[in-house]
């Protein structure tokens, strides 16, 4: 190489995960639901009409490397923001910059902005009319749920595209082209990766690319030759390099022991259900994996029977993240317990199943009771049946007999308690309003 070679010195110091971006479709790793041939949005890149858009999901599966890739094939322009850092000067600038580029050029403008989650009301309302209006075409991308995070007023303007999480054979396969390519990636060093040692950093990234390559990338540069100068990356520098040992058990024995872990927390033997949680742990499994499967649990097994379950539940993984390992065992075992040895009942479980089925199968585009009705901005009509909605404070306990489910779901009954815990308290509740059914 040049000793002047400032762009190829630059373009090498960058990290590994960096280096190895995707520069088109053909690259793109993962996702295939959203780029597979034929897809939506691989018509609409390849046609350059993509609209405004939101790409949500976990980090490290490609958000950036997608918007940039749209970046190259399109006839746009390309404005990148990152919400932390943007104000409202800057999105008045780049839409200012993007009518220029409309009216003299004919041009579209593309606007990436990265953890758009992080843009507030006074933020978007200044980029609203522009989405609106065409004078952009909009690109979100952030690692929280958009419908709770962001402006509605802009999400509805937007497609959201969900990222899944990469499986361990994408990160894998990405990893082994890694150690090859000369150009971009570690192949200059000859480096030979056992096969433990990559299938290690592909589970123990948890669908995170970009975690992946940092853990090969300090693997390699950090890993002493052999005699002879042969470089070989063992199991244990994986475990290192990723700061996770490997599992002591193969795949078949950690779903086994998951399954009996969550069957034990529904089976009410709290010994079991810390003994499984602890030999997954101890066996290099995230413990974070038996913070969310608790969570679940304290709905899906207790529920109702005790509605504090998932408060528990869900405050240990908070202290869990908070705390980290190993202290964060201790609010994680308190919560196992707890679940375990509360009262269960999956009607609420049951019930929500009823009502997506209904939701999705029953048909009834006017189904909702008029006297149900908003009437803020409705005709004569609306406004005169409202007037016949029964409001429930006007009446003895708060409470008054009406319907409200729509005429074709009327007779439908989705939540039935049973007769354990809390769900006791709420059987005793109905038959004092003569609704038990």
């Amino acid at each position: 190489m040049d000793l002047f070679d400032f762009n190829g010195n630059e373009e090498r110091a960058k990290p590994l995960a960096e280096r190895m971006r995707a520069n088109n479709l053909n690259e793109f790793i993962g996702q295939k639901h959203i780029v597979a041939e034929g897809s939506l949005l691989r018509r609409a890149i390849s046609l350059d009409r993509l609209g405004s858009c939101i790409f949500w999901g976990p980090p490290g599966t490609g958000k950036t490397t997608l918007a940039n890739i749209i970046a190259s094939t399109t006839h746009g322009e390309f404005i990148k923001l990152n919400a932390v850092q943007a104000g409202v000067a800057d999105v008045k600038k780049a839409v200012e910059q993007a009518k220029d580029n409309l009216k003299m050029y004919g041009r579209r403008t593309y606007l990436m902005l990265d953890e758009c989650h992080r843009f507030n009301k006074t933020q978007s309302d200044s980029l609203l009319p522009a989405i609106e209006q065409g004078t952009i075409i909009f690109i979100g991308s952030t690692t929280e749920n958009p419908y709770a995070s962001m402006t509605p007023a802009i999400v509805s303007r937007c497609r959201v595209f969900e990222f899944k999480r990469l499986s361990e054979s994408d990160i894998k396969d990405a990893l082994k082209k890694a150690l090859k390519d000369r150009r971009k990636g570690l192949g200059e060093y000859a480096a030979e990766v056992s096969e433990e040692a990559l299938d290690h950093i592909a589970r123990a990234a948890g669908g995170d690319l970009r975690t992946a390559y940092n853990a090969l990338e300090l693997a390699v540069l950090t890993t002493a030759p052999q005699e002879g100068g042969k470089l070989v990356v063992t199991l244990s520098d994986a475990e290192q390099s990723i700061q996770r040992k490997a599992l002591s058990y193969n795949e078949d024995e950690y779903y086994d022991y998951l399954s009996a872990f969550c069957k034990s927390l529904r089976g009410s033997d709290s010994n079991a259900a810390l003994y499984y949680a602890m030999r997954l742990i101890e066996g290099g499994c995230d413990p974070m994996t038996i913070a969310r499967r608790l969570v679940v649990h304290s709905s899906e097994d207790v529920g109702m029977a005790d509605p504090q379950a998932l408060v528990v539940a869900t405050s240990a993984m908070y202290a869990f993240e908070k705390i980290g390992y190993p202290e964060g065992l201790i609010p994680l075992s308190n919560a196992i317990v707890y679940v375990c040895e509360a009262p269960k009942s999956n009607a609420a479980c049951s019930a929500y199943h009823a009502a997506m089925n209904d939701a999705r199968e029953v048909r009834d585009d006017d189904g909702v009771p008029p006297y149900l009705k908003d009437n803020t901005f409705g005709d004569a009509k609306t406004k005169a049946q409202s007037k016949n909605y029964k409001y429930p404070h006007n009446y003895a306990e708060g409470y008054v007999e009406q319907q409200y489910l729509p005429d074709k779901l009327k007779d439908r009954v989705y939540y039935v308690p049973k007769d354990i815990g809390f769900e006791k308290k709420v059987m005793e509740i109905r038959r004092q309003k003569g609704k038990l059914k």
